[in-house]
């Protein structure tokens, strides 16, 4: 699920908890819109976190090692 998918999930879950009226038996809409909202949050997260970590560039490297004669006195 991409970010449109996310924030779609996230948006159909606040119109079902908050806009809609409906009286369906065994079915609590307003907590199924909840719950689409969290999982929604969860999934936007999760994608956030992947994204970050693919974008993230390589440490650069070490600094070259400098031959170095060793002197015993």
């Amino acid at each position: 699920m991409g970010i449109g998918g996310c924030i779609g999930l996230i948006g159909l879950g606040a119109i079902l908890t908050f806009a809609v009226d409906l009286h369906v038996k065994g079915v609590n809409v307003a907590l199924a819109g909840l719950i689409m909202i969290a999982v929604g949050i969860i999934g936007l997260a999760v994608y956030v976190s992947i994204f970050k970590r693919r974008r993230m560039q390589p440490p650069s490297p070490a600094a070259p090692v400098v031959d170095v004669e060793e002197h015993r006195y």
